[in-house]
C-alpha cells in the first residue's frame, strides 16, 4: 500500500512520526511523508523509514516570510498543494495526518484522491490550546491560531468525517466516544518504545545516601508542571533530601523557570537545565539517573494523553515519578512502576521525592517499570495493532 503521511513540523525528527513510518515500510508499505521546511532543506529526500517531501522553500521572500507562510493551517494553499502534488504524483492509497492542525487539509485532499484518510490522534488538540490560556501563556497571534474554542469545533467536524482514528490511550478513546466517534472506529496506538530500548539503555543505581538524581525530558512550559516539580526539589533539600534535577529539553517558558530556581537558592549543579539535546543522547543521559518525572498538570489535555517519557523511564528502568494525571498515574499504579503525588500539590511532590531516596525501594519500581515495557507496554505490540487497523480501513473503504 503507498501511504502518504501528513506531518506539520519539521522531519527529521519527531518519535512517533518515525516509529509509524518505519513500521508501515517494514511490513512493506511505501511511505511518502509531506513536511514543513523552515530550515531549507532538501525538498526530497530517500530515508530508511520514507521518502520525505518538504515543502518548497520560498527564497525570493526571505526566511522570515517564508517560514510565516509554512504556518500548519487547514487552509493554507502552500500545505493543499504540497499534499495533493505528493499524493497525486505517487497515486497514494490512504492518507495518514498526524494531529488535528491539517486534518481538514487530508479530508479535502481524500475526498478528491478517492481514498480514505486516518487521523493519528497523538494530542488532545483543543485541551492542550486551553492548558496555554489557563496558565496565561499564551502569545498574542495565539488569539487567532491556537484558539481553544475553535480548535474544537474543527475537532468535532474532522471526527465526523475521518475513516480511523489512532489514538495513544484508553482515556482518549473513551473521550472520542463521549463526542460520538464509534468504537470500530478507533484503535489505541501508544507511545512506547521498542523492546530493543530494554538492552540499549539500563540504569545506573546509587546507593542510599548518594545524591538522588532525577531527571525530566520534555518541552519547558506552565501545564507541564516544572514550577512545581522545582518547588518540590527545593522543599525535599530542606527537608534533609540530596535531590538534584536535571532538566532535558527547551521552550517558551524556560527562563522564567530558570529564574525560579535561582529565586529559591538551587544553583546550576542542584537544577541543571541542559536544553535541548538530540534524543539518542537524551536517552543515554537517563543512565545517569535514578528517578524519571512526569510532573504534568492535571488538566483535560494530559488526563487524555500519555507521553513518551513515561515508557522511556520505564524501559530504562528508572522509578517514575508522576502527577495524579490520569493516564500516567494509571500505568505507574498498575504497574509498581513508582509513585504518584497530587497535582500541583508541592508538598506532596517533595514527600514522595523523599520515598524514592530508598535505593531498594527504587530497584523494585524500575525492575516493574522494565518487566512492563517487556510485557505489554512496547512498540511492537502497538504498531502490529496498527497495521491491522490500516488494513482494516482500505478494505473496507468504498472509495478505492
Amino acid at each position: 500500500m503507498r501511504i502518504c503521511k501528513i506531518w506539520d513540523s519539521e522531519y527529521p525528527w519527531d518519535v512517533r512520526v518515525e516509529k509509524v513510518a518505519r513500521s508501515l515500510t517494514d511490513a512493506g508499505h511505501k511511505v511518502h511523508l509531506v513536511a514543513r521546511n523552515r530550515d531549507w532543506r532538501r525538498e526530497r529526500e530517500s530515508l530508511a523509514e520514507a521518502e520525505i517531501h518538504r515543502l518548497k522553500p520560498w527564497r525570493m521572500v526571505g526566511k522570515r516570510l517564508d517560514t510565516a507562510t509554512m504556518f500548519p493551517a487547514f487552509f493554507n494553499p502552500r500545505w493543499i498543494s504540497a499534499v495533493m502534488r505528493t499524493a497525486r504524483a505517487n497515486k497514494v492509497q490512504m492518507l495518514l495526518v498526524r494531529d488535528l492542525p491539517l486534518a481538514p487539509t487530508a479530508i479535502w485532499a481524500a475526498r478528491r484522491l478517492h481514498v480514505p484518510v486516518v487521523l493519528d490522534m497523538a494530542e488532545n488538540y483543543p485541551a492542550m490550546m486551553r492548558g496555554l490560556w489557563d496558565a496565561g501563556v499564551q502569545r498574542r497571534t495565539d488569539f487567532l491560531v491556537r484558539n481553544p474554542r475553535a480548535a474544537a469545533a474543527v475537532e468535532r467536524w474532522v471526527l465526523e468525517r475521518v475513516d480511523h482514528v489512532l489514538v495513544v490511550v484508553d482515556e482518549s478513546r473513551e473521550r472520542l466516544q463521549q463526542l460520538g466517534v464509534p468504537a470500530e472506529r478507533m484503535t489505541v496506538v501508544s507511545n512506547t518504545p521498542s523492546i530493543s530500548r530494554l538492552r540499549e539503555v539500563s540504569p545506573k543505581l546509587h546507593n542510599d545516601g548518594d545524591q538522588l538524581e532525577l531527571i525530566y525530558l520534555g518541552l519547558l512550559e506552565a501545564p507541564r508542571g516544572i514550577g512545581v516539580l522545582i518547588d518540590a526539589v527545593a522543599m525535599a533539600r530542606r527537608a534533609g533530601v540530596r535531590a538534584r534535577l536535571t532538566v532535558l529539553g527547551d521552550g517558551r517558558e524556560r527562563r522564567n523557570f530558570e529564574e525560579r530556581a535561582r529565586r529559591l537558592g538551587l544553583d546550576e549543579e542542584t537544577i541543571r537545565f541542559r536544553g535541548r539535546v538530540p534524543y539518542s543522547d537524551a536517552l543515554q543521559l537517563l543512565q545517569t539517573a535514578d528517578v524519571g518525572v512526569v510532573p504534568h498538570t492535571a488538566n483535560e489535555s494530559w488526563n487524555t494523553t500519555v507521553p513518551n517519557k513515561l515508557f522511556d523511564y520505564m524501559a530504562a528502568g528508572l522509578a517514575v515519578l508522576t502527577s495524579s494525571a490520569k493516564p500516567a498515574a494509571r500505568i505507574v499504579r498498575e504497574t509498581g512502576a513508582g509513585v504518584v503525588f497530587q497535582d500541583g500539590a508541592v508538598a506532596d511532590c517533595a514527600a514522595a521525592i523523599g520515598s524514592l531516596s530508598r535505593s531498594a525501594f527504587r530497584a523494585g519500581c524500575g525492575a516493574n517499570g522494565r518487566h512492563a515495557v517487556l510485557s505489554r507496554f512496547h512498540w511492537e505490540r502497538d504498531a502490529s495493532e496498527m497495521l491491522g487497523a490500516l488494513d482494516r480501513v482500505v478494505a473496507g473503504s468504498s472509495r478505492i
